[in-house]
C-alpha cells in the first residue's frame, strides 16, 4: 500500500496519536464541497455534506464513510479513538450522547489527518471482484448496498478465454463463479464490501457453498490493484486473530487477470425470479440476513 511522506507535524498527529490546538486546524471552519480522504493513505473517510459546525474547535462529522473509520478504546481508557481503517492513521476522537445533530454522533477529527477533495475532483468509480457460491446469490447481496452503481455477474480465476455457464459448470475451467461490483468510494469503502463478503457466504468450506459444489464455487477475492490486495489479506488476518470463524478462512486471494460476464439470463435473477425454489431456498434467507445485521449501508 502507497503511503505518502508526512512533515514532522503530521506525523506527531497521526502516528504519535497528538492532537493539533483547537480553532488551529485548515478544516475547522470550512465548507466547501468534495470528501476529504486520509492524508496517510488516500482512503475517503468523510464527505462535506456530514460536516457540522460543533462549536468545538475541530473539524466535525456526524457519519463517516462506510467501513472507512475504525473505532477502538482509547488508551486514556475513557474516550473512542477513531483511525484509518485502511493504514491505521490516528484522526482524533468519536463521541455520541450530545444530540449536536439527528445523528446524534460527532467524529472530532485533526486536520492535519485529512486533505480535502473538491467535488470536481472526487475520486471515480471504483470495481471489486468477489465470488462466495453461486454469483445469484452474491449479485442479490450486493444489488441491495448504497453505494453500489451495479453488479455484473460472470467468470474469472481461471485460464479459458470466453467461457460460457455449461464449460464453468464442469469444474475444469479455473473460473469461478464471480460478481464485479462497480461503487462508489465516497458513498462505500472497499472494506466495507469485504465485509458483507465474508458476513454473506462461508469462507471455511472449501470448493462448496451449501448444496453447491466443486471449484466453481469457491470462496475468492480478486483484487484489482495492489490495495486491494493488501486489504484482502488483512482482513482475513483479522478475522483470523479475532476467531469470527470456527474454522480456518480458505478464501483465495489473486490478482485479476480477466473477467468474462455471465450470460443475460443470469443477470438479475432473483429480481426476475423471486419465486423460483432456489430463489426462495437460498437467496431469500441471505437477502433477510443482510437486512439484519447492515441495516446501515442498505439502499433507501
Amino acid at each position: 500500500m502507497k503511503l505518502n511522506k508526512l512533515s514532522p507535524e503530521e506525523k506527531r498527529i497521526i502516528e504519535d496519536k497528538k492532537t493539533e490546538p483547537p480553532f488551529s486546524g485548515e478544516y475547522e471552519n470550512f465548507y466547501k464541497e468534495g470528501v476529504f480522504v486520509c492524508r496517510r493513505c488516500g482512503a475517503v473517510l468523510y464527505r462535506s455534506e456530514d460536516k457540522f459546525d460543533a462549536h468545538c474547535g475541530w473539524p466535525s462529522f456526524d457519519r463517516e464513510v462506510p467501513g472507512a473509520v475504525k473505532r477502538s478504546p482509547d488508551a486514556d481508557g475513557l474516550r473512542t479513538e477513531i483511525t484509518c481503517a485502511r493504514c491505521g492513521a490516528h484522526l482524533g476522537h468519536v463521541f455520541l450522547g450530545e444530540k449536536l445533530t439527528e445523528a446524534d454522533t460527532r467524529h472530532c477529527v485533526n486536520s492535519l489527518s485529512m486533505k480535502f477533495t473538491p467535488k470536481d475532483a472526487q475520486p471515480g468509480a471504483e470495481t471489486a471482484y468477489f465470488g462466495s457460491g453461486c454469483f445469484w446469490c452474491a449479485e442479490a447481496v450486493f444489488r441491495m448496498i448504497r453505494g453500489v452503481l451495479s453488479v455484473t455477474p460472470g467468470y474469472a480465476g481461471g485460464a479459458v478465454e470466453n467461457p460460457t455457464y455449461e464449460d464453468v459448470s464442469t469444474g475444469t475451467t479455473g473460473h469461478a463463479e464471480v460478481v464485479r461490483v462497480e461503487f462508489d468510494p465516497t458513498r462505500i469503502s472497499y472494506e466495507a464490501l469485504l465485509n458483507v463478503f465474508f458476513a454473506t457466504h462461508d469462507p471455511t468450506t472449501l470448493d462448496r457453498q451449501g448444496n453447491d459444489v466443486g471449484p466453481q464455487y469457491r470462496s475468492i477475492i480478486l483484487a484489482g490493484n495492489e490495495t486491494q490486495f493488501e486489504i484482502a489479506q488483512k482482513t482475513i488476518t483479522d478475522l483470523e486473530e479475532e476467531k469470527v470463524f470456527a474454522s480456518p478462512i480458505v478464501t483465495q486471494v489473486v490478482q485479476l487477470s480477466g473477467f468474462y460476464e455471465a450470460e443475460e439470463y443470469h443477470k438479475n435473477y432473483f429480481q426476475k425470479n423471486p419465486n423460483a425454489a432456489y430463489c426462495q431456498s437460498v437467496i431469500s434467507p441471505k437477502i433477510s440476513k443482510m437486512r439484519a445485521k447492515f441495516s446501515a449501508l442498505l439502499s433507501k
